[in-house]
This record gives structure tokens, sequence and C-alpha cells, in this order.
């Protein structure tokens, strides 16, 4: 019966949009094609895209009901492929998948770049004394479990000592890397103090790519692009047909 109305609502679309460029739409699947690197590129830049912070509450909520009047097959006439993958962009960009909760503006993917711009210029700040590498460094590894945990599987619920081992692993490990490796430059004698100011400004990278390292075994990020870890050895299942989050944290161990 689902699918029934979901092919009447399809065939209603795709009647209404027969003068467009948009793709037939598909529910809970990725608008373009994920079988070229172009295709994953520009779904990247949807997931990213920071006009999604300020969609309104209306918009939000029209939305939401557009999606789900396709679900049911009661899709009213004239709605296009395009009105719809705006629709699905807007709800997978500010609903988590499981809880159908606003995730916390500064936490969705689309508000990683203004909201971690900042803290990267921090990092490289030059001249930093030590409470400010350690500020950056906290700040960094906070925004990071901030993110990964709004965006976790919340179909298996974690106890809260599980993330809290590994956010405090995560800053002391990225603090101890930064500050250790900020007094190795200090007292090496034979940089001039141009060398020294420039090696100091790569010191953030290794501090946090190791991190990032870390972490990838048991990734559950909500988008591989931002996963320090290539899915080499572990191919990732993110996107799939019936999420647009990352699979890894639901693969069996």
């Amino acid at each position: 019966m689902a699918d029934t109305a979901t092919a009447a609502s399809a065939a209603a679309a795709s009647a209404a949009n027969a003068s467009t460029d948009a793709p037939p739409f598909q529910l809970g699947k990725p608008r373009f094609q994920q079988t070229s690197f172009y295709g994953r590129f520009r779904h990247f830049l949807d997931i990213i895209d920071p006009r999604t912070l300020f969609v309104t509450e209306r918009r939000l909520r029209e939305a939401v009901q557009l999606l789900e009047d396709y679900k049911h097959g009661t899709l009213r006439p004239g709605v296009t492929n395009e009105q719809l993958w705006s629709a699905q962009k807007i709800k997978q960009a500010i609903l988590h998948p499981d809880t159908n909760e606003k995730i916390f503006m500064p936490f969705r993917m689309s508000g990683y770049i203004p909201f971690g711009t900042p803290i990267v210029v921090g990092l490289l700040l030059p001249n930093q004394t030590l409470a400010s590498t350690v500020f950056w460094q906290w700040l960094n590894q906070s925004h990071n479990a901030c993110v990964n945990y709004a965006n976790r599987n919340a179909t298996k619920p974690s106890p809260a000592s599980k993330f809290i081992q590994g956010y405090l692993g995560a800053v002391i490990s990225a603090v101890s890397i930064a500050v250790g490796l900020n007094v190795l430059v200090q007292k090496a004698n034979k940089f001039t103090p141009a060398t020294r100011l420039l090696v100091q400004r790569f010191v953030p990278f290794p501090a946090v790519g190791q991190l990032s390292c870390r972490r990838a075994p048991g990734c559950s990020s909500p988008c591989k692009a931002l996963c320090a870890w290539q899915p080499l050895a572990w191919p990732c299942h993110w996107p799939s047909a019936s999420s647009p989050r990352c699979q890894r944290s639901r693969r069996p161990s």
C-alpha cells in the first residue's frame, strides 16, 4: 500500500518536472550519483551548505510535511522534483534521522565550516602561550566531540561514560602533543627565529591529525569527508539508500 502511494507521488512529481533538470526524486537517497567523484563532491557540498542554518521553523515544518505527503501518496499537484529534493535537504540538515529532533546549530554538518573555521584560525595563531595552546586544542576537540555526539547513531544507545572517556582521551592527547612539540621547537638551538616560527605554525597539524586517526576505527562521524581515516581497509557504508549519515557505527562487530 505504501509502495503504491509512493509510486503515485513519484508519478505526480515526474509529471510536474517535465521541463526541469532535477533528477527524479527518491526518498532517503542522495540527489547526485555516488558512483563518480563529481557526484559525491556535489553531494557533500549539499550536506555542508550553510544556507540551511537560516531555514525558519515554518519552512522546516513545510519541508517535513511535503516529504510526509510524498511518502503517503497525498502529494498535491504541481510539486516539482526540485521542491522535493530541497525539502529533503532541509530535513536532513536540521533533524536527527533517528530521534527526529533538531540538532543544535553549531553541531550540524552545515555549521561545521562557519563554526569550525574560527577554531582553525585560533590553532594557527603565531607566538602562542601555553595557555592559548591548551585553550584552542581543548576547544577544537570539544567541538569535534559535540559534532560526533549530536550526529551519533541513536538507535544504539551508548553509555555516557564511553563518550566521556573518548573525549578526555582526545583532549589530553591533543594538548600533550601540541605542548610537547612547542617545547621541543623552542629548545631547538639549530633553528633560526624565522624557521622556529614557521615550524611552530605546523604544530597543530600532528596534534589534530593523530587524534583523527586514533578515533577512526570506531568512527561514527556523520560525514566520511571529515574523517581523516580513509576507507581503504574498511569501506565506509556512507551514504546508503536508507540513511544520510555514516553507517560505520551500525556495522556488526
